[in-house]
């Protein structure tokens, strides 16, 4: 009797500390689990919403240096498309060229040379046709580079070309353009990547008359050139050692260069490359005709394209204001760079 009283009175006792205890334990558990909430509430990223905005890339913008300070770098390498300009010293004269890169340019690919000289008292930017010879680059992938003539102390922008007996203040001074070309040439190919049996010249006028004289001169270098109403003025100083194709365009009512003188031109350039006895017509349309003087050595080419009407111009090119619409029967340009790429 007395032991279930004991254990009884014991039950009693211990029965408010268990109370106790599993409020406590719940107590806990119930801090736990809201402490956790806040946690994992509190680390919740909130999605970001995203911008129906699309980002548009400005594309970058090919150098133009037509009216930049030109530069003297010119062991520079040019891996983007653009106009280069650059200035060099050349028997003690300030000299300047540009240096066109077509859009297509692959420095892993040579590309063909060709040395643009405009006519006379103008520079490329401002001279007749040689716009489309930066087109023309463009489209087909050659390396465009343009010499300027020198120009006299307080001539302005009169420029000229010391072609052999022509012209102007470039000839009185016998200046060294042959030679300036030359380093032009030579700076060019250790700023892009060009095909060395690829190098070619054609010229305006004044800057025909020049193209003649370094296929006189630097028969080696260039493999053929192109004159628009320029005739050959280096006189009986070539010795033709080596032959280079020849590709002249004049209008028959030229009133600065007579006709006559491309006849005269083409006929002696034919004897130089030792060509056959008598040009063959290989084409005939409205307004004009071009005869080649062929089985040439070395598998050049003479060849002369007349125009009826034009004057003193470059043909296919716009008409300018003060001086004779172009004649539209034949492209100089388009004409011109098929005859050199093909040899």
């Amino acid at each position: 009797m007395k032991l279930q009283r004991f254990l009884l009175t014991a039950a009693l006792a211990v029965l408010p500390m268990l109370a106790t205890t599993t409020a406590a334990v719940a107590a806990t558990a119930q801090q736990h689990k809201a402490v956790k909430k806040s946690v994992k509430k509190a680390t919740v990223k909130k999605p970001v919403k995203k911008s129906t905005r699309k980002t548009v890339r400005s594309p970058r913008a090919a150098p133009s240096t037509a009216d930049a300070k030109p530069g003297t770098d010119v062991e520079r390498r040019l891996t983007r498309a653009g106009d280069y300009r650059f200035s060099i010293q050349h028997d003690g004269l300030a000299r300047t060229y540009r240096v066109h890169v077509p859009a297509r340019y692959d420095p892993a690919e040579p590309a063909p040379l060709l040395v643009a000289l405009h006519g006379g008292g103008m520079d490329r930017m401002g001279d007749d046709g040689f716009d489309s010879l930066a087109r023309e680059s463009d489209f087909h992938g050659f390396i465009a580079v343009y010499p300027d003539g020198w120009t006299a102390p307080g001539k302005g922008q009169r420029a000229s070309w010391n072609a052999g007996n022509c012209c102007g203040d470039a000839r009185a001074r016998n200046v060294n353009d042959v030679g300036f070309v030359q380093q032009v040439v030579t700076h060019v190919f250790r700023q892009v990547s060009i095909d060395r049996e690829r190098i070619y010249a054609a010229g305006v006028s004044d800057g025909g008359m020049m193209a003649y004289r370094l296929a006189c001169d630097l028969p080696h270098l260039f493999r053929g050139i192109a004159s628009v109403g320029g005739a050959d003025d280096t006189a009986a100083r070539c010795a033709g050692d080596k032959p280079v194709s020849v590709l002249h365009f004049h209008a028959r009512n030229d009133p600065r260069v007579p006709f006559a003188s491309a006849r005269a031109t083409t006929a002696r350039w034919a004897e130089l490359n030792g060509c056959s006895d008598k040009p063959r017509r290989v084409l005939e349309k409205d307004g004009a005709y071009c005869e080649a003087w062929s089985y040439c050595r070395r598998q050049t080419e003479v060849r002369m394209c007349a125009t009826d009407t034009g004057g003193h111009s470059w043909p296919g090119a716009k008409a300018r204001a003060g001086a004779a619409a172009p004649s539209q029967a034949i492209s100089a340009t388009e004409t011109m760079w098929g005859f050199l790429i093909s040899h």
